[in-house]
């Protein structure tokens, strides 16, 4: 079928006619403005057509915003007749054939297609923005022991963010989670055991001449583990940590 006037489909689904194309296509030899204004009241603005604007380059090559109309189809035929010019019938019979095709089986079984792709395609954009997230949900749903700084480390870089365990030591150390130095060097700070994010195991010792010593080690609580790695997660990117 050769296109007399273009048919545009919106994104609901609905096929619609620019009123200017329609006027031109009909060969009106009146201005546009008295022609759609003689149809104008006969019909519903918002349901059978809609305002809107088409930017045309004039003679100077400046951009000009003309006034538009998008027409319902069914305006378009109706329009079409009433304006009884040469071109009438065959363009209306053109509209009818148009929205023919737009309704076989064969375009209503292809348009559902589309759409089920691009609703998939959605989904699966969705599922790939959260599955990091996920996966560490599961993680800690699975284990609720505190672990070492360590697993930490190998935590995060299995939900994106590579990072070994001396680099984390470090970033803990420089974001004031662990202390820098002295005796309390790599042990947790008051501040983030009490919000629960580590946990310190004292670890006796028996020396060879008798005497007991206690060594201490930080560990990383569940609640610690979501927070690191989510907090890494929102990282722009490795090199920020």
């Amino acid at each position: 079928m050769d296109e007399l006037i273009k048919v545009r489909t919106t994104e609901q689904g609905e096929q619609r006619v620019s009123a200017r194309e329609l006027h031109k296509g009909l060969g009106v030899k009146e201005r546009f403005s008295l022609w759609f204004g003689r149809y104008e009241d006969m019909y519903v603005e918002g349901a059978d057509f809609t305002s809107v604007g088409l930017p045309t380059v004039v003679n100077n090559g400046a951009v000009r915003t003309l006034q538009d109309y998008s027409l319902t189809t069914d305006m378009a035929k109706n329009v079409a007749m009433m304006s009884k010019t040469a071109k009438s019938q065959e363009i209306r019979n053109y509209f009818i054939a148009v929205e023919k095709a737009f309704n076989s089986p064969e375009m209503m079984m292809a348009r559902s297609l589309q759409y089920a792709e691009s609703k998939m395609l959605n989904y699966e954009s969705q599922i790939a923005e959260m599955k990091p997230k996920a996966i560490f949900a599961d993680a800690v749903n699975v284990s609720h022991q505190t672990i070492l700084v360590g697993d930490l480390a190998k935590l995060i870089s299995q939900n994106g963010v590579k990072i070994g365990q001396n680099r984390l030591f470090g970033w803990l150390r420089d974001n004031g989670y662990l202390h820098k130095q002295g005796s309390r060097y790599n042990r947790p700070t008051q501040r983030y055991i009490d919000q629960g994010l580590f946990k310190v195991k004292e670890s006796p010792h028996i020396n060879p001449d008798g005497s007991v010593k206690l060594t201490f080690t930080t560990k990383v609580t569940g609640k610690g583990q979501q927070y690191f790695v989510n907090k890494f997660l929102n990282f722009a990117g490795v090199e920020e940590v």
